[in-house]
């Protein structure tokens, strides 16, 4: 089964009144189920050998994410809006080692500039701004992990 497809079954269930929808492709089978404002997912694989493996959560509770910046710096100011991680998995700020950084604190962006990659399972997944803005500030340094909707960036709305 695609990433991307994973990705849109899970903006799909978000964005409804569905509780809990569930799919099976040959021995992948996927879960996805919400509780009000929680969300998890479990992905399951059956090996040839009936051996399971438990996937990674794409989303884990949200008790469980511990945010590794002071909640209240984008509350703080209106004005700030922060950018999270939709997925779990490694941030890079440039699209290769050699290149310039997709955005830069002082940058201005535009809806649907890509700020990053978070690369998941060996998958690119580029993060685009979801407001107009100013870059204010780069939360976390190159070429390392991240949890599901951790803080990536603040920006300053325009």
């Amino acid at each position: 089964m695609d990433y991307n497809l994973i990705k849109k079954l899970v903006k799909i269930v978000e964005q409804s009144n569905v509780t809990e929808f569930s799919v099976q492709e040959g021995d992948l089978k996927i879960k996805i189920s919400k509780n009000g404002k929680q969300q998890t997912i479990n992905t399951v694989v059956a090996q040839p050998a009936a051996q399971q493996v438990q996937a990674p959560a794409v989303a884990p509770n949200q008790s469980e994410v511990k945010p590794q910046v002071n909640e209240n710096q984008a509350a703080a100011n209106p004005n700030h809006h922060e950018v999270c991680s939709p997925i779990v998995g490694t941030f890079y700020r440039a699209p290769s080692p050699d290149s310039e950084p997709y955005v830069k604190v002082g940058d201005t962006v535009s809806e649907g500039t890509v700020l990053c990659i978070v690369e998941a399972m060996k998958l690119m997944n580029e993060i685009e701004s979801d407001v107009n803005g100013k870059i204010v500030k780069i939360l976390v340094d190159n070429a390392t992990p991240v949890e599901y909707n951790q803080p990536l960036f603040i920006i300053e709305k325009s």
